[in-house]
């Protein structure tokens, strides 16, 4: 297992040292004049020339990706004319916008981003497995047509609608909740919970579909395996074989997926976000590249790669322990 998980967490820093170059070389190398779009369309030729000097601009593409890295390792100082500003590490630069560090805006948005999708999490995992297990618990009755057709619409259904849907009925319909304003967690917790209800059942909703479905052929998958017949012959009962047998069948395929998920809802969830009014990540990014404030872009970008990957690693991880032949392959 030691080395198992050595050779996870080395494949992690490869794929996100590959990540950087790549994200790199798209947004600084491939845009063109990159002094320009940090200066502003309304700048002079002296202007843009300064802010390539401050920018060490003229260095080689090498030099400047070395920097670039060396400021995420270790930080480093930007030239602002007049002094240097230094930026901790893991620097990601500075915004043109605001001139805030990336890495300090990133921070103070994080933490809402994570409520969102930690909660969404849960309940996407806990209705999405749970209506999987029961549809092949009723299997060939009324009831598995109508969990079948539930997931299928949900399936097909835009995340916007079923926000939509669920704001008109629960905060003007019924007026059960009021309309999700983000409250920190640390402030108020129990508001905190009560605004991001909705979100949270918005995005699990839609996510939980997929479970559902996967769930069930993956356990309808292993139900029609010879070893579950010989159970059967023995006159196990079918609670029994579904628990022990079917449904540990169906845990490998969720782990994969669900880490899938839940890294890349980190920036994903764009849609959520607006509709609600969350101040998350994905809004964020999405504000960046409207004013093609690259820094921003890069370092979103960047936290949201990680956690993908991160995710995977834990998945790995996980599957490992569900699974132990993973660790000798």
């Amino acid at each position: 297992m030691t080395g198992f998980l050595l050779r996870r967490i080395a494949g992690a820093l490869f794929v996100l040292f590959a990540l950087s170059i790549v994200v790199y070389a798209i947004f600084y190398v491939a845009p063109g004049d990159v002094a320009r779009i940090a200066c502003g369309p309304r700048c002079s030729t002296a202007q843009v020339d300064q802010v390539r000097e401050q920018l060490r601009l003229g260095d080689p593409v090498y030099v400047q990706y070395w920097h670039f890295l060396q400021g995420i390792v270790a930080g480093r100082d930007y030239s602002t004319g007049t002094a240097l500003a230094h930026c901790d590490a893991p620097c990601l630069g500075f915004s043109y916008q605001t001139d805030q560090q990336v890495t300090q805006l990133i921070l103070a948005k994080l933490p809402v981003t994570a409520s969102l999708v930690f909660g969404a999490f849960v309940l996407w995992i806990v209705i999405g497995v749970g209506t999987g297990v029961l549809s092949v618990w009723r299997r060939g009755r009324l009831s598995e047509r109508v969990l079948t057709w539930l997931t299928l619409t949900g399936t097909a259904t835009p995340v916007f609608v079923i926000g939509l849907l669920l704001i008109i009925v629960f905060c003007s319909t019924l007026a059960w909740l009021p309309f999700p304003q983000y409250v920190p967690f640390t402030e108020d917790p129990e508001q905190w919970m009560w605004n991001l209800l909705l979100p949270w059942f918005a995005l699990a909703l839609l996510e939980s579909a997929k479970y559902a479905r996967l769930t069930r052929s993956s356990m309808l998958e292993t139900l029609a395996d010879d070893h579950v017949r010989t159970f059967r012959a023995f006159g196990v009962s079918e609670g029994a074989i579904l628990r022990r047998h079917a449904l540990r069948g169906a845990v490998a395929p969720v782990i994969a997926l669900s880490a899938l998920d839940f890294g890349t809802m980190f920036g994903g969830a764009v849609l959520t976000e607006s509709l609600f009014g969350i101040p998350g990540l994905a809004r964020e990014l999405v504000e960046a590249v409207k004013v093609v404030d690259l820094p921003v872009v890069v370092g979103l970008v960047m936290v949201i790669g990680f956690f993908v990957v991160l995710a995977n690693t834990v998945a790995d991880v996980l599957y490992a322990v569900a699974d132990r032949r993973v660790v000798l392959a």
